[in-house]
């Protein structure tokens, strides 16, 4: 067993963190991994498990490479303004491999994603959400972070005071380093967004920069279609349903 904490209150909770998982009907999200909400000396917390890893995985995430749990929250630490406050991860050995692994995060009482934003048009206050979402992101491009799952169900919103708050979760898949024009607008990508409300979100982005506008804008709508069009062939391939 190897587990880590922000503090010693919440190490008897990670010890038994598999009976409070079992023990929750709040689940939040169920498919390769698994999310659920506990309570906790009066604190809500979000609990991530993350699947069984095959045999080869097992051997890879013991002996060779930080699990997803472990990242999750070492990434969490370095990055704490932009994510719900860490708690602490817990790994679980089976005949000395890896076998199960959890994260513990705050809940983060988020209103919406952006996700809902970009789905509905007439999504209240959109304009302004989409502007204060181009300086969080630029905020986390300008510190050196990429996230590498920056897709809207991983983008959480609170209004708060006229304002927005943004967090980001879902966090295991990072890159710290300065990022050049390209590696910013093809983060864009991810959206799945339409090019309309991609150019609002850019051209917003780009007001913090001296990049050629015109230019910036095409290869983001570029990158764009160009991540729709992969990810769709894979679906097809799969004979899933499409969607441009």
């Amino acid at each position: 067993m190897e587990l880590k904490s922000i503090s010693e209150d919440y190490i008897k909770l990670l010890q038994e963190i598999r009976i409070y998982f079992k023990n929750s009907n709040n689940s939040l999200h169920k498919a390769r991994n698994e999310i659920k909400v506990i309570d906790y000396k009066d604190k809500s917390l979000v609990v991530k498990a993350f699947k069984i890893p095959n045999l080869f995985n097992k051997i890879v995430y013991t002996f060779f490479r930080d699990t997803k749990a472990k990242k999750s929250y070492h990434n969490s630490l370095k990055i704490a303004d932009f994510v719900p406050r860490a708690i602490g991860y817990i790994e679980f050995k089976k005949f000395g491999l890896l076998h199960d692994s959890y994260f513990v995060s705050e809940k983060f009482d988020y209103d919406f994603s952006i996700r809902e934003v970009l789905l509905d048009e007439k999504f209240d206050d959109r304009e302004a959400i989409f502007a204060k979402f181009s300086e969080f992101t630029f905020s986390l491009h300008e510190k050196c972070i990429l996230h590498k799952d920056y897709s809207p169900g991983n983008i959480l919103i609170k209004k708060e005071d006229n304002s927005y708050i943004f967090k980001i979760v879902d966090i295991n898949r990072m890159v710290f380093k300065e990022l050049d024009i390209n590696e910013r607008l093809k983060n864009f990508s991810q959206l799945w967004a339409k090019d309309s409300d991609l150019k609002i979100i850019v051209d917003a982005y780009l007001a913090f920069m001296t990049e050629d506008r015109e230019s910036c804008l095409q290869k983001a709508i570029y990158y764009s279609k160009k991540h729709k069009d992969i990810k769709n062939f894979k679906k097809r391939l799969k004979g899933r349903k499409v969607v441009d």
